[in-house]
């Protein structure tokens, strides 16, 4: 299961991860968060060699400000501490797995 990321546990979930991390911007209201939650769910459990966390951007606003979520989903892949790749929208597991390569 992708691991809740809040204010108080991104620090060391994310920024101090000695793994990559694959973190989803989302929100409850947002249609295609939801299609693409349960592939989120499905690759968090598939991964042995990454982190998947999942940031309610309602519920965690200085982290969407902080990282400049202007559209959501929004999908970013952290390494050592900055952010590698991200993806914008709703898009498919392979293009998720991608990022991550």
């Amino acid at each position: 299961m992708a691991m809740e990321l809040r204010n108080d546990n991104f620090k060391k979930e994310v920024l101090e991860s000695k793994i990559p991390v694959l973190v989803d911007f989302w929100a409850d209201w947002c249609g295609p968060c939801k299609m693409v939650a349960p592939i989120i769910e499905e690759i968090a459990k598939e991964l042995k060699d990454a982190k998947v966390g999942k940031v309610n951007i309602d519920e965690q606003s200085e982290l969407a400000a902080e990282y400049r979520i202007m559209s959501i989903p929004t999908l970013m892949v952290f390494k050592d501490g900055a952010v590698v790749k991200k993806a914008v929208g709703a898009v498919s597991k392979a293009e998720i797995l991608n990022l991550l390569k």
